[in-house]
């Protein structure tokens, strides 16, 4: 998938219940629930260049919500 085609946030030293927090705070602030992708870092992304990374998040994020060749959902 395009890096371009959809909106994704990249959460980097948060807990669990905080990225749940702030995953939750986006969320209700834009209105919906499967318009944005979400994702953490960890050792292996933490080397991507930023457009790998977001195309990956963003190609998840349509198969874990049905989209098809979409991140909106």
């Amino acid at each position: 998938m395009d890096a371009t085609d959809g909106k994704v946030i990249i959460f980097h030293g948060l807990s669990r219940d905080e990225a749940m927090a702030a995953m939750a705070a986006v969320q209700g602030a834009l209105g919906t629930k499967r318009g944005v992708a979400f994702a953490m870092t960890n050792a292996n992304t933490l080397e991507w260049k930023t457009g790998e990374l977001v195309g990956h998040v963003l190609e998840e994020h349509a198969l874990m919500t049905g989209a098809k060749g979409s991140a909106e959902g």
